[in-house]
């Protein structure tokens, strides 16, 4: 699933948007749908203006001009995709002003898009801004949770858009086993944790996020940030910084990856 790295490149790629006209919306695949129905959803599109463009984890907000939101995830295999011809995949078109398109692909159907006349609720209710967050409040909100850190790194409502491959290179370079207690960690160890998860994102993020299967962004363009993986899916394989055979375990029903020497509980 795409994580915060990619939902943001995503994000950035189609900002040129701002100012653009939604002429009007075709949708042509009901399940990627929440609420409403096509007709509905693409008449409080048509003629609506692209205010803005945000990323909210690992959500897409496209703020429209009066009031209103189409808010996209894009699951596992969702893409928007700017131009092209539609596929047996393509599931919405939006016709914009000036000409072009703006498609949402999905092969597996497990993304989202959604017509909202205010900002959604449920991605309110959302935890902090990973990139945004004070250590000072993320070292009290360790303090307060008894479970796995590798689950709670996991859990959206301690941080917003983290996800499996983000968390294991974070903890790995923090030093932090996936198994370790959360309240545990304090003092240094969470301020290590702290930076880590923004240096991670960061670098991911210029890399243009990690292109593991058929993550793109709206220009069909891949991210790299894969080769610049020290744990993640590289089972067997020898730490980059002390030679061990890095190891996975599951934690939270997901796979993680983390060097046994240099990682400690």
């Amino acid at each position: 699933m795409p994580e915060l790295p990619e939902v943001e490149t995503v994000a950035r790629s189609i900002a040129p948007l701002i100012g653009r006209r939604i002429l009007s919306a075709e949708f042509r695949g009901l399940r990627v749908l929440r609420g409403g129905n096509p007709e509905e959803m693409a008449e409080a599109l048509r003629g609506r203006k692209i205010a803005a463009v945000e990323r909210y984890g690992k959500f897409i907000l496209v703020a429209l001009a009066g009031g209103g939101y189409l808010v996209i995830h894009l699951g596992m295999t969702g893409r928007l995709l700017l131009g092209g011809p539609p596929g047996k995949h393509t599931h919405a078109i939006l016709t914009l002003d000036r000409g072009g398109l703006l498609l949402y692909d999905d092969s597996r159907q497990f993304g989202r898009l959604q017509y909202s006349r205010e900002f959604p609720a449920r991605i309110g209710k959302l935890g902090p801004e990973p990139l945004e967050v004070p250590f000072d409040e993320f070292a009290r909100a360790l303090r307060r949770r008894h479970t796995r850190i590798k689950a709670l790194l996991l859990n959206q409502d301690f941080l917003r858009g983290l996800g499996n491959i983000y968390a294991d290179e974070a903890l790995f370079r923090a030093g932090i086993h996936p198994l370790a207690t959360a309240s545990r960690i304090r003092g240094e160890r969470a301020r290590r944790l702290h930076e880590a998860i923004h240096a991670v994102l960061t670098e991911a993020i210029a890399a243009g996020g990690s292109s593991i299967s058929d993550y793109v962004d709206a220009q069909g363009r891949k991210g790299f940030f894969q080769f610049s993986h020290r744990v993640y899916q590289r089972t067997g394989e020898p730490c980059v910084s002390c030679g061990a055979a890095i190891r996975r375990v599951l934690v939270a029903q997901r796979s993680s990856h983390f060097c046994p020497r240099c990682q400690k509980r």
